[in-house]
């Protein structure tokens, strides 16, 4: 299939959806509203609301409730990327190629933006549309703990911070990828398959095709950081090896690095064979993870 077309399509809907979902720009107080939006609307490829729509349709879900999902969990990754960027953290000037939140807006109100989204995402998802109250309770259950400290977003960050220029195995650096980047992408396939209404089976092949599909995202990220330039990007190139952090090539060299992300995507495409034809759109996601540029 057309991978490419399905996920600007889909980002194209998504977007319309975040402009729906957002406070307006002009509404008061302004100037964190205008942050909200300067960090959402920078650009990116969305995938994450991608994979809950190529997941939920996968299994017939209703396509408004999935990208009402899906913009929401947007929300909870800009603001992470928001968060990511300070200096206490990252300290970048540059994300999706403009200027990160807190060089435009201030570090105080970066912050506050990054707040306001996570809080605005789960006001969404209290009042996701077209499902029971059972499987709201669930979605939000599932996404709050892959943002969260126990193999979650936070705990993976937290992990890889106290990882910094020191020696650290294989399995220190898993638990990062795992939970900083794979936990809130497994998310996305679990809960587009819940607002779909999916069987124990079909939920379990989502899940581990997503646990590995995350893994490579971030075997990925960690390569590019080594090979690509900061145009290429959209964000400053290099960082990972000037502040010494736990990453796959550092770890594994480059090309070994490669191998395991290929052979990851293999299987995650294995893991979904009992989802059908239907499920093209993941496997296609899948490969473009592995072989994307940016």
């Amino acid at each position: 299939m057309d991978i490419q077309k399905f996920m600007i399509e889909t980002k194209n809907d998504v977007d319309q959806w975040l402009e729906q979902l957002l406070p307006a720009a002009g509404e008061v107080p302004e100037t964190i509203h205008k942050a909200m939006r300067h960090s959402v609307f920078a650009g990116g490829k969305r995938v994450r609301p991608v994979m809950v729509v190529a997941a939920g349709e996968s299994l017939d879900g209703n396509r408004k409730t999935l990208l009402y999902l899906g913009a929401c969990i947007e929300m909870i990754h800009t603001y992470s990327l928001i968060h990511d960027d300070l200096p206490a953290l990252d300290n970048d000037d540059l994300r999706r190629g403009v200027p990160t939140c807190h060089k435009v807006f201030g570090e105080a109100m970066a912050i506050l933006a990054g707040d306001a989204l996570l809080t605005r995402s789960f006001q969404l998802l209290a009042d996701l549309p077209q499902v029971s109250e059972g499987t709201r309770l669930d979605i939000i259950r599932e996404i709050s703990g892959a943002a969260g400290t126990i193999d979650g977003m936070i705990g993976g960050q937290v992990v890889d911070l106290e990882s910094e220029a020191k020696p650290i195995n294989h399995e220190v650096l898993e638990y990062i990828h795992r939970s900083k980047t794979g936990a809130l992408l497994t998310a996305c396939l679990r809960c587009g398959a819940l607002a779909a209404g999916a069987d124990p089976d079909q939920l379990q092949a989502l899940t581990s095709y997503g646990r590995k599909t995350g893994l490579v995202f971030q075997i990925m990220d960690d390569i590019l950081d080594v090979t690509s330039s900061s145009e290429q990007l959209g964000k400053t190139a290099g960082k990972d090896e000037k502040v010494k952090k736990a990453t796959y090539p550092a770890l594994h060299g480059i090309e070994a690095s490669r191998d395991k992300a290929r052979e990851l995507v293999l299987s995650a495409i294995s893991d979904i064979e009992i989802l059908g034809t239907p499920a093209e759109p993941l496997r296609s996601l899948a490969r473009f993870v592995f072989s994307r540029s940016a």
